[in-house]
């Protein structure tokens, strides 16, 4: 018979498990950081006509954002650290829907670069705040495997589906709205915040390290702006090696200040542990390789087989939907139970077997035949190398270095793109312009061009990411953590 006791524990609902609302909140301002990577990309020949900029202009839309996120990623990590993760949280929110509303509304090209620039630098704010709540967030074993998987995910295939989104922006509303949508997600994701994230609201206070602050924002802005004025300039450009010159300078000035400062900036056991040092070159290695497929496949699709932007947003679908079964599908169940390097490298040959693919493309090559079995190889395996590399990047912190571990990762993200894009675009530039030394110049033949450069770049992207793999293997051997022996959840 039940006693009233009984009766009541029976008919009393069970409190909702607020972590997973703080993943939803966490997982919709990560995802409004990855879309702006790319949204904005189909938008800019709009952009650059309403506002009459030049063609040399144009690629500062691009630029001032991935330069004002790389080179303050670190600073944003010690600012989430310092400050309290929630309270960082919801201002880089707030900051980032008045830099979208102000881009936006635009009448000039430099007020539109600026609101790019202030962008980027709340984004700086908001990506290793994110990564550093969910860390705290989840420490069982299953949990953490879920949520890591729905943040890999959207850290794999964020930029197509920005791509995506921006065609269908620009085609129908036009592409003021690429930056417009940011301004209600960014408002709920900072009132959910507000009301369900605890996060550490106190923070740790401590000393800044501004000579470090100003050695590692120059030394990534340095190596940021080299990789891109190769892209258009390429690697012989004088002023592409003399910023090299200058980062690497920078940058070595940055780990020797490290190493002898009592509050350094980025602790240096961070890096030097070989698990999380393996997993933040792997992440490196995979958005290199990815973001190579990414420019070239825009390219392909609406130079050489004519889409419109909405078709060539929605021909990258498929590679969303792949890196979310990749996710949720292979890394989530894997993740407690395999060694991360058992899952990662597997992904990265995977995703390496979708690049050898697209070197088969020809200028009659159908989307069926190459382009869609090459995305879903590389969706899949994308998601097989993130999901665990930001799991294994971020575990072991002290809980008050969390926000600098996920800075740091989010800035090899951010490296790897930029140095996979500028090698990537100026091996295919190298081989188109072979291939045309060779032959009389003509509209089909310019085509064949392009295609020849496109496959010969996207062997060296395979490359790239059997390298990802070996590096991953040798370096990473962390076991699968044990069912018991993780902490209480902090949320």
């Amino acid at each position: 018979m039940s006693t009233p006791l009984r009766l009541a524990e029976q008919t009393t609902p069970r409190p909702v498990d607020r972590r997973w609302l703080a993943l939803a909140i966490i997982a919709i301002a990560q995802l409004m950081i990855a879309l702006d990577a790319t949204i904005v990309s189909i938008a800019l020949p709009w952009a650059q006509r309403d506002l009459g900029a030049s063609d040399a202009q144009r690629q500062w839309v691009i630029t001032a954002y991935t330069l004002a996120f790389a080179g303050l990623l670190l600073v944003g990590g010690r600012i989430a650290d310092t400050f309290g993760r929630k309270r960082t949280f919801v201002v880089g929110l707030a900051g980032f829907a008045l830099a979208s509303a102000v881009g936006g509304s635009a009448g000039t090209f430099g007020v539109l670069l600026a609101a790019r620039a202030a962008q980027g630098a709340f984004a700086a704010m908001l990506a290793p705040t994110a990564l550093s709540l969910l860390a705290i967030t989840f420490t069982q074993p299953r949990d953490r495997a879920r949520a890591f998987a729905v943040y890999g995910a959207i850290a794999g295939s964020g930029a197509a589906l920005g791509l995506l989104l921006g065609g269908v922006l620009t085609q129908y509303v036009g592409w003021r709205w690429c930056l417009y949508v940011n301004v209600p997600i960014a408002v709920g994701a900072a009132i959910g915040g507000w009301r369900v994230l605890n996060g550490d609201q106190g923070g740790h206070r401590q000393r800044v390290d501004l000579p470090g602050v100003v050695f590692v924002t120059g030394g990534l802005v340095a190596l940021v702006y080299a990789c891109t004025e190769a892209v258009w300039s390429g690697w012989r450009s004088g002023t592409a090696i003399g910023f090299l010159v200058v980062s690497a300078v920078l940058l070595f000035a940055f780990v020797l200040r490290e190493a002898r400062t009592s509050a350094p900036l980025l602790p240096l056991q961070i890096v030097l542990d070989r698990n999380r040092g393996g997993a933040y070159l792997a992440v490196a290695f995979a958005i290199a390789g990815m973001f190579g497929a990414f420019l070239f496949l825009t390219y392909y699709l609406q130079v050489v087989l004519r889409y419109s932007p909405l078709q060539a947003g929605l021909a990258f679908l498929p590679l969303t939907l792949a890196s979310q079964a990749g996710s949720w599908g292979i890394a989530s169940v894997l993740m407690p139970r395999v060694p991360a390097r058992w899952i990662m490298a597997p992904g990265a040959l995977t995703a390496a077997a979708g690049m050898l693919i697209l070197t088969q493309i020809q200028v009659q090559s159908g989307y069926l035949t190459h382009v869609l079995p090459a995305e879903i190889l590389l969706g899949v395996g994308i998601a097989c190398v993130m999901a665990p590399a930001f799991n294994v990047g971020t575990r072991g912190v002290d809980p008050r270095q969390a926000g600098v571990a996920a800075a740091t990762i989010n800035a090899a993200t951010q490296i790897g793109a930029s140095l996979g894009t500028a090698l990537l675009n100026a091996i295919a530039a190298s081989a188109t312009a072979a291939y045309l030394a060779e032959l009389r110049p003509s509209a089909g033949v310019l085509n064949l061009a392009l295609v020849h450069g496109y496959a010969v770049a996207t062997a060296w992207a395979a490359g790239v990411l059997v390298l990802g793999s070996i590096v991953t293997v040798l370096l990473i051997n962390a076991d699968p953590p044990a069912p018991h022996a993780a902490q209480r959840p902090a949320s």
